[in-house]
């Protein structure tokens, strides 16, 4: 197999923060990925915060990283779930937008996928990834019943432009040269 000399993927499990070191002593990703990784200067290509998960790209090429994370540049797909009931309202809302002193939070795509108890489980397609951004966008919407902000208590990255999570839980790949080649020409 001709592997890409440029990205590798990881699957994120929860509990893991994605920095080189963490002044508190918490896992890092790189505690995930072999000792080159973090030696050769793999560099993570945007953030999962310590309770998400899925799939996190690193490469060596600043060029790349960019690409993959200018605003409009490349959709992210996650599936999320949602304390309280989302309702048609929440899901207009969410794709119009929200302001907050990060800016504008706003989701390109919100899909219902089911319900779990009190739960909502949503597919959420972004084009930019601000700070917390799904996090934020769903916690300044309120449960019309109790009035509370919604919470997102599980997130998971499916997907970053055409390439698809398909690892294990803690493990990782290269892309293929040809996962690589459709990823940064989708541009």
């Amino acid at each position: 197999m001709n592997n890409s000399h440029k990205l590798l993927a990881l699957h994120k499990p929860k509990g893991y923060v994605v920095t080189r070191s963490d002044e508190r002593g918490r896992k890092t990703v790189y505690d995930l990925l072999p000792d080159w990784a973090f030696n050769d200067g793999w560099m993570p290509i945007g953030r999962l915060d310590l309770e998400s998960k899925g799939l996190l790209l690193f490469t060596t090429d600043g060029q790349t990283g960019n690409k993959l994370t200018k605003p409009g540049g490349c959709k992210k797909v996650y599936e999320i779930w949602v304390r309280g009931h989302v309702t048609e309202a929440h899901i207009a809302q969410a794709k119009r937008g929200v302001e907050s002193k990060h800016g504008l939070l706003k989701a390109l795509v919100v899909e219902k996928l089911g319900m779990g108890g009190a739960k909502t489980k949503l597919r959420i397609i972004i084009d930019e990834g601000k700070n917390r951004h799904i996090r934020r966008l769903f916690g300044a919407l309120k449960d019309p019943k109790f009035g509370t902000p919604l919470k997102v208590l599980e997130l998971k990255r499916v997907s970053i432009g055409s390439f698809g999570l398909d690892i294990e839980s803690a493990k990782w790949r290269f892309l293929s040269s040809e996962e690589e080649r459709r990823l940064l020409n989708h541009f």
